[in-house]
């Protein structure tokens, strides 16, 4: 029988210290997890390997979250993609881009409520 390998989810966000205990939480949870701290390095770890999940931070230096959720778009549609941001709103053409929209504010339990709902939900 096949080993199930943990879902995996990549975190990208340029706040460092976020990235680090994010990872650490979800890490907790049972995922896998892979960072990235600038879209460029988010959009080659998503081509490299395979992810069940994205959460990306909107305002970032070089590309913003909208322009790294499009080309996630382009690339691998079906992959969900949350918006966690320090923000509480974001430009309407990003957020019809994610699957889900959570502010930095939100409880760590809202993130992961949210993430397993949409990981387990396309199996």
């Amino acid at each position: 029988m096949k080993a199930v390998r943990p879902k995996r989810v990549l975190c990208v966000d340029d706040e460092k210290i976020g990235l680090r205990v994010r990872k650490l939480m979800l890490e907790n949870h049972g995922f896998e997890v892979l960072t990235a701290s600038d879209g460029q390095q988010g959009l080659a770890l998503f081509d490299k390997h395979p992810v069940d999940l994205v959460v990306l931070d909107y305002y970032m230096p070089g590309l913003n979250g909208g322009q790294v959720a499009a080309e996630l778009r382009r690339r691998r549609p079906e992959v969900p993609i949350i918006f966690l941001s320090a923000y509480f709103s974001l430009p309407p053409s990003a957020l019809e881009l994610a699957n889900v929209f959570i502010t930095k504010g939100d409880p760590p339990e809202v993130l992961i409520e949210k993430i397993e709902q949409l990981v387990w939900r396309n199996c």
